[in-house]
Parts: structure tokens; sequence; C-alpha cells
């Protein structure tokens, strides 16, 4: 796996660089991650706040405890912090090399899941958050 990962939004403006690994890598099926991706479930690498730089100036709105960002040009939904932890949750999709390597081992809100997705790879399941931090 690579050491450096890059993202971006779709129009350039915002740039994303994340160093080392990630903390874990998941998906959501919560309300709020699906109104806000406009998808059934969002994909994300969570890293430690100091090992990620950001480029660029987003826009961002807050849920209870996770600061979402996204382009302000091109409406990119990006990546969120969360309080207390400072970590970044980067969206999979807004890594410029693809395919990442990245294989999600939790999920949360699987209450909510569409019945019709099945997850590929073995993952720990959470009928609502995470219970533990790890």
């Amino acid at each position: 796996m690579p050491d450096t990962r890059t993202a971006s939004c779709n129009c350039g403006a915002i740039r994303i660089e994340a160093r080392g690994q990630p903390v874990r890598v998941g998906l959501c099926h919560c309300i709020t991650c699906r109104k806000g991706n406009g998808a059934p479930f969002t994909a994300s690498a969570i890293w430690r706040g100091e090992d990620v730089t950001i480029q660029g100036d987003t826009r961002s709105w807050k849920d209870t405890t996770v600061s979402r960002h996204f382009c302000p040009s091109c409406g990119s939904s990006l990546f969120g912090v969360s309080d207390g932890t400072g970590e970044i949750a980067i969206g999979l999709g807004a890594f410029d090399v693809v395919p990442t390597g990245l294989a999600p081992t939790y999920e949360l809100w699987v209450v909510r899941r569409e019945k019709w997705f099945e997850v590929v790879t073995r993952t720990e399941q959470f009928p609502g958050n995470r219970t533990a931090v790890g």
C-alpha cells in the first residue's frame, strides 16, 4: 500500500494528502451519510488528523459530532472531522488513484442497510454507531 495517498474534488480546487495507513476503513448506512452523499451508504477511510493535509477552502456543515466538508465550487463531498478524536474520514470516492486497495472492516447502522446490498468482504457490523474505539 502506498505511504501517501492523494484525494481531490471534481474541479480540483480542494486537495487532500493522507500519510501512512488509515486507522480503519468502514461503511456507514446512517440517514445523515445517505443524504449527505445521495447514495445508500458511505465508504470512508479514517486517518488521525495529524496525518492529513488539506489545501483549499471547503465549506462544511455539522451534525451532532461530525463536521462534514465539501467543495463550494463543484459540491463534491470529501471528508468529515470527528469531534473529540480529531479523526478525518475521507470518502473512498475522493481518492485520485483507484482502485484504492482499501477494504472496509466494519459497517455502521446496518439496520438501515438496503436489503439488496451485500458486502463482499467480511465486516464487523454495528446496528448503530460503533461502541468501541479502534
